[in-house]
């Protein structure tokens, strides 16, 4: 139980700004208005007069159970930033948010550039210029996935002859002029992810930004008409601004009030995060440039025992690649393996690398397999290929000798390699010899000179086979690695432009909600818009104002009454 005394205020609207800090309720209060002046709006001088009230019991406000607060509303004595004149009064309540541009003497050199770049950032931030480029960039994409990429000229000479054009039109002259033949470094097509950045910071710099200052000033609206033209409007007779402001709180609202009036806003979050979906396009679009203009690449097969330099093997894709001191590395294949299914087929295949220094000193080592690449300093190197190099055998007791292999050219996508060890006279125009053929490092077959089938041999199984008055012995298969080097400095900026824009994506789903509202005399009249859910705004307003007490009048005593807590 809590006596509370009157609140009197001279000419509120004017000398003092009061923030809610805490969830508070004022539920008595003695209510002698005073003239005050407002922009655009009067509120009549009322005779004094005293009123004692109470508030309903939560019983009598609300008959579904529902409990009011019984709190003390607590105001502060701190003073917000300046206001800048209310744009909504201006209005009559339209609820724009465009932000007022101060006059500017257009005059000379100064004065046309002013209007000149005004005028650019007009157009740039325009929408159906930016789907239009959207559009032509997912065109000019689909184009570079339909034309071949990285070949010869002869290769479109061929391809795209000027006597039979694609289309009828379209020839090597399109491809090679327009440079359609690496179609993600082209002029074109940067000059367009260039002129979809400059939309997109243009329509940042003129919409987004001045809608979140707008958003961010306290504006107060001192017309009952003003607020009365929202997209949601009410009146409460009977009823104190305080209390709203509390139930407001409650709802998470920020409220402010200024004397009689009162402002609150929610979801701020909601109207920043378009700016950060431009950011993250931009991060999106500079880290896409950045890998097609500024990456290396390159494929190597290298025999197992062998070493090769990262520099020799690594070529530039585009004008903005920049070599670093990781291509100076040396790399050395110490062992080629396979894992094999039951039937025999490859399942999966390794390479055991070292990566050696400029004095030969190993830095890392790792055993590399497909989607189990190794980095090192800015470069991925992936297993994507393998091969066998050569066949090491015994002849006679002699050697060993190395046969290189080669790969044969057979129907379907399986592997075929072969080689041939000559018997007789080599020099002779109609040579002939024993043929071996594999198509992995599991087992060898062999035919003779007359192309029979001599046999199968598997590699280290020191087993001879006579063929043709030779006796062989399969020593050992070499197999070689397919490997792929790449650098791609685009990676992580694309990851945390993809990354930034789900996240805002989803914060632009909060509706940002404004609620307006005045105290004229007993009655308080409270307006409200919102961005998004325009449906369940006015029925969330619908339920906090059902939860608003009502003052009820008692002429038998000028005491105020006391409260019971609900």
């Amino acid at each position: 139980m809590k006596t509370l005394g009157p609140l009197n205020s001279s000419n509120p609207c004017l000398l003092k700004t009061h923030f809610l800090k805490v969830p508070i309720f004022n539920p008595i209060f003695k209510f002698k208005p005073l003239p005050h002046n407002t922009h655009h709006a009067r509120i009549a001088k009322v005779p004094s007069f005293t009123v004692n009230s109470k508030l309903k019991s939560s019983q009598d406000i609300n008959n579904k159970g529902k409990k009011s607060v019984s709190q003390k509303i607590v105001l502060s004595e701190t003073s917000p930033p300046p206001l800048a004149v209310d744009k909504d009064d201006i209005n009559g309540g339209s609820g724009s948010e465009s932000v007022p541009v101060s006059s500017k003497k257009k005059g000379g050199v100064s004065g046309l550039a002013k209007k000149l770049s005004k005028k650019v950032l007009q157009i740039l931030s325009n929408l159906s210029l930016a789907i239009g480029e959207m559009f032509t960039i997912a065109a000019l994409m689909a184009l570079g996935t339909v034309i071949e990429q990285g070949e010869a000229p002869d290769f479109y000479f061929k391809n795209y002859p000027e006597d039979h054009p694609v289309l009828g039109f379209f020839t090597w002259r399109w491809v090679l002029t327009l440079g359609f033949d690496h179609m993600f470094t082209s002029p074109v097509f940067i000059g367009m992810l260039a002129l979809l950045g400059a939309s997109l910071m243009a329509c940042t710099y003129t919409t987004q930004i001045p809608l979140v200052k707008v958003s961010r000033r306290w504006a107060f609206l001192h017309s009952a008409e003003a607020i009365r033209k929202q997209e949601f409007s009410d009146t409460l007779t009977r009823a104190s601004i305080e209390d709203v402001g509390t139930l407001l709180m409650g709802a998470g609202y920020e409220v402010f009030l200024k004397g009689p009036c009162l402002y609150a806003f929610q979801g701020l979050a909601g109207r920043l995060a378009p700016i950060g979906v431009h950011i993250s396009l931009l991060l999106i679009m500079v880290g896409g440039t950045l890998s097609a203009a500024g990456s290396f690449k390159g494929s190597v097969t290298v025999p197992q025992g062998l070493n090769f330099v990262v520099g020799d093997v690594l070529g530039p894709t585009g004008f903005l690649s920049t070599p670093t001191e990781a291509f100076n590395t040396e790399i050395h294949v110490n062992r080629f393996y396979m894992d094999y299914f039951e039937s025999g087929e490859v399942s999966q295949f390794h390479t055991d690398l070292s990566l050696l220094d400029m004095d030969g000193k190993e830095v890392m080592r790792k055993t590399i397999s497909v989607n189990d690449p190794l980095r090192y300093g800015g470069i991925t190197i992936y297993q994507t290929d393998w091969s066998i190099s050569a066949l090491q055998i015994l002849k006679d007791n002699e050697g060993p000798y190395n046969l290189a292999m080669a790969p044969l050219q057979i129907n379907g996508d399986k592997k075929l390699f072969g080689t041939f060890l000559p018997v007789g006279d080599i020099n002779s125009p109609d040579v002939k010899g024993i043929s071996m053929l594999a198509r992995d490092l599991q087992s060898i077959v062999l035919y003779d000179k007359e192309g029979k089938f001599a046999g199968v041999r598997r590699p280290n199984s020191k087993l001879p086979i006579n063929i043709d008055g030779s006796e062989i012995v399969i020593l050992d298969a070499i197999g070689s690695s397919g490997l792929d080097l790449k650098t791609d400095p685009g990676v992580p900026t694309v990851y945390a432009g993809f990354g930034a824009l789900m996240l805002t994506t989803c914060i632009s789903y909060l509706s940002h909600s404004q609620i307006w509202a005045i105290q004229d005399g007993t009655s308080v009249i409270i307006g409200g818009k919102t961005n998004r859910a325009k449906m369940e705004f006015p029925e969330e307003m619908n339920r906090l104002l059902d939860k608003v007490p009502e003052i009820v009048e008692s002429s038998s005593s000028q005491q105020v009454d006391t409260i019971t807590s609900g």
